[in-house]
């Protein structure tokens, strides 16, 4: 297969060598502004992997011409934060053709809708089948020009689901050559709602606030950010997700279950599990606040979250604490912001069950 990857930072570097190692042609697309950070991947031929995936990921073409990048792809994979979804899905929007699949990893709290949006406009995208997964299948870094370590590459409790929902199984069948294990989510709200970035990281970004100002991230984020205290808060956060997936008819497994499945841990509970995770093992905390770990996962997935309960009748009283929490110490007003809901894409909960 002819696999384009769309951005250029861990997740995607990680894809993008994968993909190429498992034997397909691998195409690599970013910004102009972000043209430096593929330097090195040009310079070079691909991609070195080390760690859960090993060997050097040889890339077909690496640029920011994004009609050369996607033409003849089967597949376009974009990898990148939550905010990245919207430019990646203009970029493509007039030149990507009704028998590609559009996979965004991971979706973000909605990524799939907004781009139905942007596709819907446009003759030539329209027809695309769009799918998201609820998490990236890897934990990576990227430690030097044109390498990525991979720290954890998942071995389960991946979901996919797709726009339309009928056509799920197509978009499954194409990304399981290179993930086996993923399995079909039962529609859009699976892949949003089983994603628990924006119930781990806030929490414990919140719980840490005064050792990362300190320290500056000197320390082990999750083995050492991670007490019992702080697995009590991403446990409360963690049960009212699980009831908002319970009203739209979803049993939404619990974080450390899945965190189980996918590899991340050996301990399916919150008070050790986190601590003990061989997935977690050397992952620093960040160097400042103002980091993804609030402005994506606050921003974008617990503000969505949050409303989304908000609309379906269930309380949310610690998602709410947290937001307000996160918006103090960041200094944004992340609910006023609503930077993604459902209600701001353009959905209401009965429009998103019918895709």
């Amino acid at each position: 297969m002819i696999v384009s990857v769309l951005g250029a930072g861990n997740g995607a570097y990680a894809t993008a060598a994968d993909w190429a190692l498992n034997g397909h042609i691998v195409n690599m697309f970013d910004f102009e502004k972000y043209a430096s950070t593929l330097d090195s991947i040009k310079e070079q031929g691909g991609i070195y992997a080390v760690g859960g995936i090993e060997g050097f990921g040889k890339l077909n073409y690496v640029g920011t011409d994004i009609q050369r990048a996607i033409e003849g792809a089967d597949v376009i994979i974009a990898v990148g934060p939550a905010y990245s979804i919207e430019p990646f899905a203009n970029a493509v929007k007039h030149y990507i053709q009704g028998n590609q699949i559009y996979i965004i990893s991971p979706g973000s709290s909605g990524g799939a809708l907004v781009t139905k949006k942007i596709f819907e406009k446009c003759d030539n995208a329209k027809d695309v089948v769009i799918a998201e997964t609820a998490t990236l299948p890897y934990a990576a870094r990227i430690i030097g020009p044109g390498t990525v370590k991979v720290h954890l590459k998942l071995i389960g409790g991946l979901y996919l689901s797709a726009i339309p929902h009928i056509r799920t199984d197509e978009a499954l069948r194409c990304f399981r050559q290179v993930y086996p294990f993923t399995k079909a989510g039962e529609n859009i709200f699976r892949t949003i709602l089983q994603n628990a970035n924006p119930i781990i990281h806030p929490a414990v970004t919140v719980m840490n606030a005064a050792l990362i100002e300190r320290t500056r991230g000197d320390f082990s984020f999750y083995e050492e950010g991670v007490t019992p205290a702080t697995g009590r808060v991403i446990e409360a956060l963690d049960l009212e997700r699980i009831e908002i997936g319970q009203v739209l008819g979803l049993n939404i497994i619990k974080d450390p279950e899945i965190g189980v499945q996918q590899g991340y841990m050996t301990e399916a509970n919150y008070e050790h599990g986190y601590t003990e995770a061989p997935g977690f093992k050397g992952i620093r905390a960040q160097e400042s606040l103002k980091h993804r770990y609030l402005d994506e996962d606050v921003g974008y997935g617990l503000v969505f979250m949050a409303e989304l309960a908000n609309s379906i009748g269930v309380k949310t009283p610690m998602m709410d604490s947290v937001i307000l929490m996160a918006s103090a110490i960041a200094e944004r007003d992340y609910r006023g912001e609503s930077l993604r809901t459902l209600e701001g894409i353009g959905y209401t909960v009965e429009e998103v069950h019918k895709l």
